[in-house]
């Protein structure tokens, strides 16, 4: 147990002498992205995947591509996205996967029409490789990781080792963070999203890791504490990334993880025995009182601002018109579109270069259901239900899996207010199909037939 906390702290502190070292030397943040994937395939190659190391190695590269592109590491913008679809490849070449997981093949074939509307468009200022990289990168990436997690076995231990390598990099973000900007209180001026406090990168996506983050070291406090110096480390590592990811000022990060642990408790709570439930009362008070702490600083650092932003004010504590930031001007636009497309759609990418006509700027959807309206028309609605259903049905067999509902809604909020941009809801929507089990299983195949 002690070799256990050391290796844990160990990796901590490594991680946060790693957002150091790449904010001295900023080059090495290329090299970091680089042998990531070079010692993971070293790992998955020698392993033969014997126990589901790429799942280790893909959460590893998710958590980290914020930090990626922050820095300047991400050789593109679907670096990090290329290589999970890769691994997942490599993890299906050594282990196989599910049969029944054809659900999400059909998935890849409802986006085919959309693919080929925006091909035989005679737009030539397009480039149509580049738009449909950018727009279908995303759903191609989870429907990969869904066919590998799919009904795949794994221990629930195992699956918070997985988080766990998610996490460690979401370390090194938080601890970046700090470094570029360790006076909340000069830069913020405002309630609007802060790139200031978000290492000068999309406040969104930073905010989407380290929310994403909060539930990890939550559950690490909550459940895998096995001493008072690991429960302590494990608080202060929470309490200092919840703080960095609500004063980004980009709410959509901080409020799914808050419903992601409300999620988590709620399970918890309800497959509790009497005994356990009424040890619940103090993880509750626990959460409120860190939760109340954590704000009231922020509050404190921000003059206020933050408060008026969650409010919907701008700074002088008017209510501004809108509540998501002018997205709610390009889902009306999506949603006309696919009423005048309601078969084809517009095509895949296209949403972009129409609005760029109809409302003289060219912005990107931030909303991954009103695009598949938009661009894939009814294809897209049936692709739609397909992912939004799948994984209740197989939850219905797999109750032991704790975390479904906070993953689910995961992927559900998030693609709702930062769509697929980054790897995280593609993977993370992976992991709520895998069958976990708490107590240890006969281990006999990684996947079922």
């Amino acid at each position: 147990m002690k070799n256990n906390s050391l290796s844990y702290s160990f990796l901590l502190i490594i991680h946060a002498l790693i957002a150091l070292a790449v904010f001295v030397l900023p080059f090495l943040s290329k090299i970091y992205a680089l042998l990531i994937p070079i010692v993971g395939f070293y790992i998955v190659y020698v392993t033969k995947n014997k126990n589901n190391e790429v799942l280790l190695i893909v959460a590893y590269m998710v958590g980290v591509e914020v930090f990626l592109r922050m820095t300047g590491g991400n050789f593109n913008n679907e670096f990090v996205k290329v290589n999970v679809i890769f691994f997942m490849l490599l993890g299906m070449i050594y282990s196989n996967f599910s049969i029944n997981s054809f659900v999400y093949w059909f998935f890849l074939i409802l986006l085919i029409p959309g693919i080929l509307v925006t091909s035989i468009l005679p737009d030539f200022s397009t480039d149509i490789r580049k738009v449909l990289v950018f727009n279908l990168s995303g759903p191609v990436c989870l429907a990969i990781c869904a066919i590998y997690t799919f009904k795949r076995r794994i221990l629930f231990a195992d699956l918070q080792n997985i988080l766990v390598l998610m996490g460690l990099p979401v370390v090194t973000t938080a601890v970046y963070l700090f470094l570029y900007n360790p006076s909340v209180r000069e830069v913020v001026t405002g309630t609007q999203s802060n790139f200031d406090t978000s290492g000068g990168f999309g406040p969104n996506q930073v905010s989407t890791i380290l929310g994403l983050g909060m539930f990890i070291f939550f559950t690490q406090l909550i459940l895998f504490s096995k001493s008072k110096k690991i429960m302590v480390l494990n608080g202060i590592l929470l309490i200092f990334i919840s703080y960095r990811a609500v004063v980004t000022f980009s709410r959509g990060g901080v409020i799914t993880a808050v419903v992601m642990i409300i999620g988590l408790l709620f399970l918890l709570y309800y497959f509790s025995n009497a005994k356990g439930k009424g040890k619940f009362s103090l993880v509750f008070l626990l959460t409120g009182f860190m939760a109340m702490g954590i704000w009231t600083y922020s509050s404190l650092q921000t003059n206020g601002l933050i408060n008026k932003r969650y409010a919907n004010q701008d700074a002088r504590g008017r209510v501004k018109k809108d509540r998501l930031g002018g997205r709610e001007e390009v889902m009306d636009s999506e949603f006309k579109l696919f009423l005048d497309n309601p078969i084809l759609g517009v095509g895949a990418g296209m949403g972009k270069k129409i609005r760029k006509v109809d409302l003289g700027v060219e912005v990107a959807s931030h909303n991954e259901i009103f695009r598949m309206l938009s661009e894939h028309g009814l294809f897209g609605i049936f692709g739609l239900l397909l992912l939004l259903i799948t994984p209740l049905i197989l939850y219905m067999n797999n109750r032991q899996h704790l975390y479904f509902l906070s993953f689910y809604v995961f992927w559900l909020l998030t693609i709702n207010h930062a769509a697929m941009r980054t790897a995280a809801p593609a993977f993370v929507y992976a992991l709520a199909l895998l069958s976990v089990e708490v107590k240890n299983p006969k281990r006999a195949e990684n996947s079922e037939d």
